[in-house]
């Protein structure tokens, strides 16, 4: 059995970060091959694309924070997924200000059980 690897800044390092257009989100709902309902931290809930390099890359799970681009055209109701932060980064942006919104044991059933 091998050693248990530390989360630590390295992680952090690679992290990206909202730039432009760019929303953070949570993922509410999976819709099947490559797509995901997620609701944006600007009053938005998108119907998501998973992007391909990211689709065999990343597993993205209800409740993950992603960050999402909107698409030019109907960028209030389509957006694509480019990331999936991990636990820890996403606490990081809980700290850093840069996520508000903030799961709560009632959205974790409701993910669960619609």
């Amino acid at each position: 059995m091998g050693k248990k690897k530390v989360k630590s800044e390295e992680e952090l390092k690679d992290m990206v970060l909202p730039v432009a257009n760019d929303v953070l989100g949570i993922a509410t709902k999976m819709l099947g091959y490559d797509r995901v309902m997620v609701k944006c931290q600007d009053g938005h809930e998108r119907l998501c694309r998973i992007r391909g390099k990211m689709k065999r890359r990343a597993w993205i799970r209800l409740g993950d924070v992603v960050l999402v681009s909107p698409w030019d055209f109907q960028s209030d109701k389509r957006g694509d997924v480019i990331w999936r932060y991990k636990r820890n980064q996403a606490e990081w942006l809980r700290s850093k200000g840069y996520l508000t919104m903030e799961r709560t044991t009632q959205q974790s059933k409701e993910y669960i059980n619609p």
